[in-house]
């Protein structure tokens, strides 16, 4: 069965770091293209990242330059380190599979991981 576990997320000021990972189980993680997106309160979910089988990434603007995005295939893992992190950062992560060239999610969600920033 198909699962995320999200996890990583918390409460810190602005300027500061944070590292989110999601294990994901029930698939061939490998060889499937994984993405983190995020709600913020009272909007929609957003793609933030994209990465590869092969490493290749995708970066949505909002987040250029303060966000990256990796994967550890031994682990089933993909991670998202989020510096500088700005009050806008506010809003609950999740990470899934994507379809061929970053496409839509592709499964149900996990409980995601909240992350508050504040100023």
């Amino acid at each position: 069965q198909l699962q995320f576990v999200e996890s990583g997320g918390g409460l810190v000021q602005a300027g500061g770091s944070l590292r989110l990972s999601c294990v994901v189980s029930g698939i061939i993680f490998s060889n499937r293209v994984m993405g983190w997106y995020r709600q913020p309160p009272g909007k929609r979910r957003e793609l933030v990242a994209g990465i590869t089988s092969g490493g290749s990434k995708y970066y949505a603007d909002a987040g250029k330059g303060r966000i990256t995005i990796s994967r550890d295939n031994a682990k089933n893992t993909v991670y998202l380190q989020i510096d500088n992190l700005k009050p806008e950062d506010t809003a609950v992560y999740y990470c899934n599979v994507l379809g061929d060239y970053y496409g839509p999610p592709l499964y149900p969600w996990g409980q995601g991981t909240q992350v508050t920033v504040s100023s």
